[in-house]
């Protein structure tokens, strides 16, 4: 069944895409057609939140957990699955991403400094939609469903979301509890930078993300949701036939279109704050 936020398949996915060609202040991204790599990423070591971003770029810290902070040219700051913590700086992002499926993933009460909160999960207005322009990133989600207690489903409580920046297309999938349908991977489209959970069980068991990362086929693929190394290197090792294994000891890197590598990566960050996943 294709549900209502699907229609981003029209309405956020090709319909954008004259929408950002008018628009000169944003790049437009490739999210609908694939685009041609080169190698190259270059690394920040544990770069400070007020740093500058160099041109064309986004850089993109794994904060703890399932969170990420990507940071644009033009100062724009966003964090993905946001629980209201993001280090002892105190830092306010322009934009922050919630899922609810666990607390770990989002917060009932976000710094009122935010200016942009987008929760993932509906209402009683029906599913979460969102279609926010800021003229340098567009944002937008693609909703799943996720699992309840006793067997039960929240239809659309998950949202997948998905910024267009600087000719990039970057993918994270929340807390993802099934596999998208082809619907829903169509509405989602090329994803150059995805943010994958890889716990094995409290989201999707590790074949099913492994099926998906390798559908998807992003240029780089950034684990997260990993409880210990266990969940994590059987990943990686399921992964190494297709994917080539960047491990580092940054928090952070940064990325260009130009500079995706010419085979599919994965690339262990470490966390700037760990918090003892739960």
């Amino acid at each position: 069944m294709i549900r209502q936020t699907v229609f981003s398949l029209v309405s956020l996915g090709f319909a954008t895409l004259p929408a950002l060609a008018q628009d000169e202040s944003r790049r437009a991204s490739h999210c609908i057609a694939l685009v041609e790599n080169v190698p190259g990423l270059e690394v920040i070591w544990r770069a400070g939140w007020e740093d500058s971003v160099r041109k064309d770029a986004v850089r993109i810290t794994y904060v703890d957990h399932s969170v990420y902070v990507l940071q644009t040219e033009g100062g724009m700051a966003v964090a993905t699955d946001y629980n209201g913590y993001l280090g002892p700086e105190d830092f306010v992002p322009d934009v922050v991403t919630m899922n609810h499926a666990h607390s770990s993933h989002w917060t009932a009460s976000p710094d009122p400094r935010v200016p942009h909160v987008l929760r993932g999960w509906g209402d009683e207005d029906g599913p979460a939609r969102h279609h926010l322009d800021l003229g340098e990133m567009l944002v937008r989600n693609v909703t799943t469903d996720i699992r309840q207690g006793f067997g039960g489903t929240e239809i659309d409580g998950n949202s997948i979301f998905i910024f267009e920046v600087a000719g990039l297309c970057i993918g994270h999938l929340g807390h993802l509890h099934h596999e998208p349908s082809a619907e829903e991977y169509a509405a989602i489209g090329r994803l150059d930078i995805l943010m994958a959970p890889v716990d094995g069980g409290m989201t999707v068991d590790l074949a099913t993300m492994q099926r998906i990362v390798s559908r998807l086929r992003s240029s780089i693929v950034l684990p997260m949701h990993w409880f210990s190394g266990y969940s994590l290197e059987n990943f990686l090792a399921g992964m190494s036939g297709e994917f080539d294994i960047d491990r580092r000891q940054e928090t952070s890197l940064t990325v260009t279109l130009r500079d995706l590598p010419s085979r599919p990566t994965i690339v262990v960050l470490e966390p700037l704050v760990f918090s003892g996943f739960d």
